[in-house]
């Protein structure tokens, strides 16, 4: 007797079927897909399950719960935890089902690690990572970004702005080493390490400026410390320190006197000038805002949480930055001798060394990258400079798949969330 084999169906697939049964019936469904009909039948009773399940899955097999009700509470509690915005590890959800069972008197569960990866799998759950404020786009972001593009256009045509006075700044959170996250290693190997000096957490940062026609503004570099460095620092760079590290109110003015005031026909304010920047709190006060206007500049903020399609830094030129960087770091790595503490810890960068990476990976990015940028954020017309590249914002702006890609510190990209982040965009006044 010649056996028949069995053909199995993907999740897909299934569902295919079922909106043709939807259409046209079940047996004219099964008819036209070659199948049983009471296949079919089946197939739109578990259309929910297979609608949540992977589109590759050919089956619903492996063991039921033996405790629906215990698992059923739980996810309860879960969801309750997530939806306060609490975290939930796997060890709390083992502890809290034990506390469950203990309540319900199940005596033989044990709560283990194994139960509790198939209680995530039947509950449609799994581990994520953490998501910062600046990932998520307000909901109205759209009639923000066509708000603020009206309102750029408007300026450039009142006051006849080129591409020469349109100025886009931003600060680039940076650390002593640059790491890359992965490495060429031999397969199988049960540990794979990258050489650093032990300061990827010693953070400062980097204010970088350009114009729409691809011209760069000098760089200012803010280091976390009291005082001033005593070493030779190279020049064309502006160094300044701070307790904190990062741009204040005060560190922004004097970026307005020795770095914006160096671009062409700075010095004198002949020419009014659009001076585009985020919603940063040391960008908007009432004393900054009054110190742009001074230098006949017109400031245009960019609405919180919209950065990545309107800043042409964060869209196209902190990423070519970053990666410039990195090669400086790397060949510092890799060539001279390197001194280290008594302990035997290898010592940081010196300043003077971290200014000069600074320096050459700003000469390093190309001017039809920074072009691109402000095409791509609606800041410059097609005819102002050549074609651009067809490029995505949340492709260019810091990707983290990409070899060159570099993430920073969770806690240290929050430091540059403004508070106002979820206010309404103020800037489209006049009296701004």
């Amino acid at each position: 007797m010649e056996t028949t084999r069995r053909s199995s169906y993907d999740a897909s697939f299934k569902l295919k079927a079922i909106d043709l049964a939807i259409q046209e019936g079940n047996r004219a469904a099964a008819r036209k897909l070659s199948v049983n009909e009471s296949m079919v039948r089946r197939w739109r009773r578990q259309r929910e399950e297979l609608m949540q399940c992977q589109k590759s899955r050919k089956a619903f097999r492996g063991h039921k719960s033996r405790w629906p009700e215990l698992e059923n509470v739980l996810e309860e509690w879960v969801n309750t935890q997530r939806a306060g915005g609490r975290g939930v590890s796997t060890v709390q959800i083992r502890l809290k089902a034990k506390t469950i069972a203990r309540e319900m008197n199940i005596e033989d569960f044990k709560g283990g690690p194994s139960w509790c990866f198939r209680f995530m799998r039947r509950k449609n759950l799994s581990i994520r990572a953490r998501t910062t404020l600046c990932q998520q786009l307000p909901p109205d972001y759209q009639e923000k970004v066509e708000n603020f593009h009206k309102f750029v256009e408007k300026k450039i045509q009142e006051n006849s702005i080129g591409p020469d006075d349109i100025i886009n700044m931003d600060e680039v959170p940076l650390t002593f080493d640059l790491p890359l996250t992965r490495t060429v290693n031999k397969t199988g190997a049960s540990s794979v390490l990258l050489k650093t000096t032990g300061h990827e957490r010693t953070h400062f940062t980097c204010v970088l400026a350009c114009t729409a026609s691809g011209q760069k503004l000098p760089p200012m570099v803010i280091f976390k410390r009291i005082t001033m460095p005593k070493e030779q620092l190279p020049k064309g760079i502006v160094v300044k320190v701070n307790t904190k590290g990062w741009m204040i109110e005060g560190l922004m003015k004097e970026w307005l006197t020795e770095c914006y005031g160096k671009r062409p026909g700075g010095f004198f304010h002949q020419k009014k000038a659009l001076l585009v920047l985020d919603s940063m709190r040391a960008h908007i006060t009432d004393s900054v805002k009054a110190a742009i206007k001074k230098t006949n500049s017109i400031p245009a903020v960019i609405p919180g949480g919209t950065t990545k399609y309107l800043q042409p830094l964060d869209i196209s030129v902190n990423r070519a930055f970053k990666a410039a960087l990195r090669v400086e770091w790397e060949t510092w790595m890799t060539s001279g001798e390197k001194s280290f503490t008594k302990t035997g810890r290898m010592r940081k960068a010196s300043f003077s060394d971290v200014c000069q990476w600074i320096l050459t990976a700003w000469s390093a990015v190309k001017e039809s990258t920074i072009t691109n940028g402000f095409r791509k954020a609606g800041l410059l017309r097609e005819e102002s400079g050549a074609p651009s590249e067809p490029t995505s914002p949340e492709d260019d702006s810091d990707r983290e798949s990409q070899t060159d890609g570099d993430r920073c510190d969770e806690a240290l990209l929050s430091l540059f969330n403004s508070d106002t982040e979820e206010d309404d965009f103020m800037g489209f006044s006049e009296d701004d």
